[in-house]
């Protein structure tokens, strides 16, 4: 038996604002992070955050940006002809279309993946897509705002990222790395300006740890500017 009109219109309704994302750009780059950097990559960046780090380099996607509905997004994407995306932000999942937008990149073939402060609940994306999770150092300023039950939703191919502003933030997470779940790679990134590379490279070996020195390659070759 068929749905009646008044519920019917009610799943367009609902389906509808899913599927309308507010996005602040969508672009072309060269992967500055995680285990997939230095691949050509289309970026999206959804608009809004419920954090505000203080080493935050994407301000301008707390505000503005225009609603796209999915299916233009998807286009959109695919117009690039590259195989790999990331979603990010902001912080894309403080939207309810995020998931659907993530689901759909899939279902279309892209490797995807996500970049996430970790503050939101992870466990509606989809299993397929590469999460990036970014636990907050107390140098952010948001470290209250991590969702430690975010590590037991991790899949094998997901990761952690910390990024560090100074020796204090590096200690903070080398006395959680026994805390994460075994055999995820654990990124470590000096925030930019603020922690030299060189000096965070040099406290890595000398504790021995098993992470990854993450530099965000974008901003080697192009700085801070907006859209690389």
């Amino acid at each position: 038996m068929g749905a009646t009109p008044a519920v019917e219109h009610g799943r367009r309704a609902t389906t509808g604002a899913a599927r309308d994302l507010r996005v602040t750009e969508i672009f072309l780059s060269i992967q500055g992070e995680s285990t997939l950097a230095g691949l050509p990559t289309v970026f999206v960046r959804l608009t809004g955050c419920p954090l505000r780090c203080r080493y935050c380099d994407t301000a301008y996607a707390f505000h503005g940006g225009r609603s796209v509905p999915l299916a233009t997004l998807l286009d959109e994407v695919a117009a690039f002809g590259v195989r790999h995306v990331t979603v990010t932000g902001g912080e894309p999942l403080a939207q309810k279309g995020s998931l659907a937008l993530l689901r759909a990149l899939c279902d279309r073939g892209h490797v995807v993946s996500l970049e996430t402060s970790g503050a939101l609940d992870v466990g509606g994306v989809d299993p397929r897509v590469i999460k990036i999770l970014d636990i907050k150092t107390p140098g952010s300023g948001e470290a209250a705002r991590n969702r430690w039950a975010n590590l037991a939703l991790l899949g094998p191919a997901d990761q952690i990222k910390f990024v560090l502003t100074d020796r204090a933030d590096y200690e903070w997470a080398r006395a959680r790395l026994p805390q994460l779940p075994a055999g995820r790679e654990v990124l470590f990134s000096p925030a930019w300006g603020r922690l030299e590379p060189a000096e965070l490279a040099e406290w890595i070996l000398a504790d021995r740890l098993p992470v990854r020195l993450q530099l965000q390659l974008h901003k080697v070759l192009w700085g801070d500017e907006p859209g690389r």
